[in-house]
């Protein structure tokens, strides 16, 4: 029943991912898509962190459009930075995103993965189930990628330390946004991605 458990929760995180996985690829080739896509989950995430705020800041409008205002320009830089990035002439630019994207993704998958079978100690009591053992397994996940990597795309191997920063930011931005709705007293951030927690989460 406890692998039955594992397995069902890991594959509605895998199914409700694919939409935004061929999402990903296809913008990777089309500047196009790239814009739109950009354009929809910046609604999205935007939307969520706003919810976030007003149970946060339940009295105090100021501060919430402050954060508010401070989100937004957070997630033009970021837009702007994947855009420039894909539609510039870098040297091998789709295989670097499929890279840094999915080590995000099997630090999450890891962590889980780990998290759940081996348990052990709290990582911190701002997220209750984030643990020593999850974030050990979010590091060897992210490494065996990149070690893929490294052997099918000819990757230098000093990127095994860029994996650990990557893999190290992906944790530290999951484990903020668990503090985010630790504070607002809920228990995610959106529906849009069933078994995610929301995609401000991902």
């Amino acid at each position: 029943k406890f692998w039955c458990n594992i397995m069902s929760n890991l594959n509605k995180r895998i199914l409700t991912s694919i939409p935004l996985i061929i999402l990903v690829i296809c913008s990777i080739y089309n500047n196009i898509i790239l814009i739109f896509g950009l354009y929809i989950i910046s609604v999205i995430l935007i939307y969520e962190f706003s919810n976030i705020l007003k149970n946060i800041f339940k009295r105090n409008k100021k501060n919430l459009f402050i954060f508010l205002i401070l989100f937004i320009l957070y997630i033009c830089l970021f837009n702007s930075q994947i855009y420039f990035f894909l539609s510039g002439e870098f040297e091998y630019k789709q295989n670097v995103f499929l890279f840094i994207l999915s080590i995000c993704i099997f630090t999450d998958i890891g962590g889980y993965i780990f998290g759940k079978i081996f348990k052990g100690k709290k990582l911190t009591s701002i997220s209750p189930n984030k643990t020593y053992a999850g974030m050990i397994g979010s590091f060897i996940c992210s490494l065996i990628i990149c070690m893929l990597f490294i052997i099918y795309f000819n990757f230098s191997i000093n990127l095994i330390i860029f994996t650990f920063l990557i893999s190290l930011v992906s944790q530290s931005g999951d484990l903020f946004v668990s503090y985010l709705k630790r504070k607002a007293n809920i228990k995610d951030t959106g529906k849009f991605l069933p078994g995610h927690g929301g995609l401000l989460d991902r």
